[in-house]
């Protein structure tokens, strides 16, 4: 009785214990857990490590690879679109590109699934190191049109399931993409607007089928379905939408939009969703695009999943995580200095650029350089500018807070007559903020420009007696403001603009402001400019 005794009050010391220290180890998060235009979020889990994807539309490289051991702290790996080869996008603006990318593992092997608009073509690439180069394209041949594909592996057996007006499902060779069974429809979905996302699950004998519907703006949610057999009939959850913040206990919440979900496992056999949302500013706009949140799921054997326990989430989340694994955080200077990855020449990230930096459509790579000054990042210009559909030299790096201040040191030594640098906060070709250099007739001016759809405005230019420039946009979340600085000390403001004209519900689209560094000429010219730095603060 003694020795019975003895184990029970053991095992109660070492619950206490491990319960004392996943409550100090583990105190909450915030959401979003990745800001900023991190679209369309997918995830899996190998082993007791997390990989990420987003949706990248006309940027490139395309869709970003994120590891994490907790499904909070995200660390940029690699991008499974490197290479021209791999994906065309030419010409794309911010209605199309890549959608709603799909990653799994399988066997040992990472896939990712996606669609590339305006042809509607749907390709996997796949690849046995996320962090390093993916293969080339594996076409879909046989299923043309609409978005949102996805891959479901189950007992040695690859099936293909998207989105076609109804949601469809068809077994497919892996290895060469082509179709193997007949295609079956699931239905779609439980009537609401744009029925999209769909993922299956297969838990306790049954099979359960994510969805998201109701277009990815403010009535956006999840639902979920099961069925017994794989090819359905699917019967829909009474609880539906098991995440939504389309009512009126949270109309007045930062969070919007809430939906397209992926649900993952983790190795203690808790349960998580990735989703995406947006936080609002001013009156149910959005300017950051849509961003990646995270919630805890409870999932009972036999039961339905339950998002947090009422299928809302919150800024800070109040609830116990994994054992949480701290990133270095990024840094707030980019000093622009060559990172040496060895990767195929005609990838993107030969270029050496930091993780994070994306282009338009597909850069001329020659446009680029970290190595031609060390310690700088060189600019060669285009006649292409940033107003085109097109690719100009154009760098640049994601808003992520309402509240920021961008600033970039550029050395204006080698710019020539006609040609323009600068910094711009940028929403679309005919929606962007800047401040920029030009050089007129030998001397260089600064100055504000405003590009709201057919309408161009310049404003304040001012003589710039050296070659350096100190050149910034700082938001408040209401106004965007540009300014310039010719001692990085006094900064002169040149224009102020409210944030809703490059807000997704005034301009349309699916992407977020871009931060970026540019520079144009009216003809073509040996001229460059040297950007020493580049600094994002919030």
């Amino acid at each position: 009785m003694k020795s019975v005794l003895f184990y029970i009050l053991l095992s109660f010391c070492t619950i206490s214990s491990n319960a004392q220290q996943w409550t100090t180890s583990n105190q909450g998060f915030k959401n979003p857990v990745l800001p900023g235009f991190h679209a369309d979020p997918s995830v899996c889990r190998a082993g007791d490590d997390f990989y990420l994807v987003n949706s990248t539309f006309q940027y490139f490289p395309g869709v970003p690879v994120f590891h994490s051991k907790d499904l909070v702290n995200w660390e940029q790996v690699g991008n499974c679109l490197t290479r021209p080869s791999q994906v065309d996008l030419k010409g794309t603006d911010g209605n199309n590109g890549i959608y709603a990318p799909t990653i799994r593992y399988n066997n040992g092997r990472f896939y990712m699934v996606t669609t590339v608009f305006p042809s509607r073509r749907h390709f996997y690439v796949w690849t046995d190191n996320p962090a390093g180069e993916w293969s080339e394209p594996i076409m879909i041949d046989f299923a043309i049109g609409s978005c949102d594909p996805t891959l479901y592996f189950e007992g040695g057996r690859c099936f293909f399931l998207w989105k076609e007006g109804d949601i469809k499902i068809c077994e497919i060779d892996v290895e060469t993409g082509k179709q193997l069974g007949d295609i079956h429809h699931l239905g779609t979905g439980l009537g609401g607007r744009y029925p999209e996302g769909p993922h299956i699950y297969k838990k306790d004998g049954y099979y359960y089928l994510l969805l998201a519907e109701g277009g990815t703006e403010h009535g956006h949610h999840v639902n979920i379905l099961r069925s017994k057999n794989l090819f359905g009939p699917y019967e829909p959850n009474p609880a539906n939408p098991i995440l939504s913040h389309f009512n009126m206990k949270m109309q007045n919440n930062p969070i919007q939009g809430l939906g397209h979900a992926d649900l993952v496992q983790a190795p203690d056999s808790s349960w998580w969703m990735i989703c995406l949302g947006y936080r609002t500013s001013g009156y149910l706009q959005h300017v950051m695009g849509r961003e990646t949140m995270l919630a805890p799921v409870n999932w009972e054997k036999g039961g339905w999943p339950i998002a947090n326990g009422d299928g809302t989430l919150q800024t800070d989340m109040k609830c116990q995580t994994l054992p949480l694994v701290p990133l270095d955080k990024e840094p707030i200077k980019e000093d622009f200095n060559y990172t040496k990855r060895n990767v195929p020449m005609d990838s993107f990230l030969s270029l050496g650029l930091p993780m994070g930096w994306m282009c338009l459509c597909n850069p001329d790579y020659t446009r680029y350089s970290l190595t031609e000054r060390k310690g700088f990042l060189r600019l060669h210009p285009t006649t292409t500018d940033l107003s085109a559909t097109d690719s100009p030299t154009f760098i640049a790096r994601r808003q992520t807070e309402l509240n920021f201040t961008a600033t970039a040191l550029f050395d204006l030594s080698h710019l020539m007559e006609g040609m323009q640098t600068g910094i711009t906060a940028y929403a679309a070709p005919l929606n962007h903020y800047d401040v920029l250099a030009e050089k007129i007739n030998g001397t260089i001016f600064i100055k504000s420009n405003v590009r709201l759809g057919q309408t161009s405005h310049s404003e304040k230019p001012f003589a710039l007696s050296g070659t350096r420039v100190w050149l910034r946009i700082t938001s408040d979340k209401d106004f965007y403001y540009m300014m310039a600085s010719d001692d990085g000390i006094n900064f002169n403001q040149l224009a102020k603009m409210e944030y809703r004209f490059l807000s997704t519900e005034t301009i349309g689209g699916f992407t977020g402001v871009m931060l970026g560094l540019f520079t144009q000429c009216s003809e073509k010219t040996n001229g460059y400019v040297d950007v020493d730095w580049f600094e994002y603060k919030y």
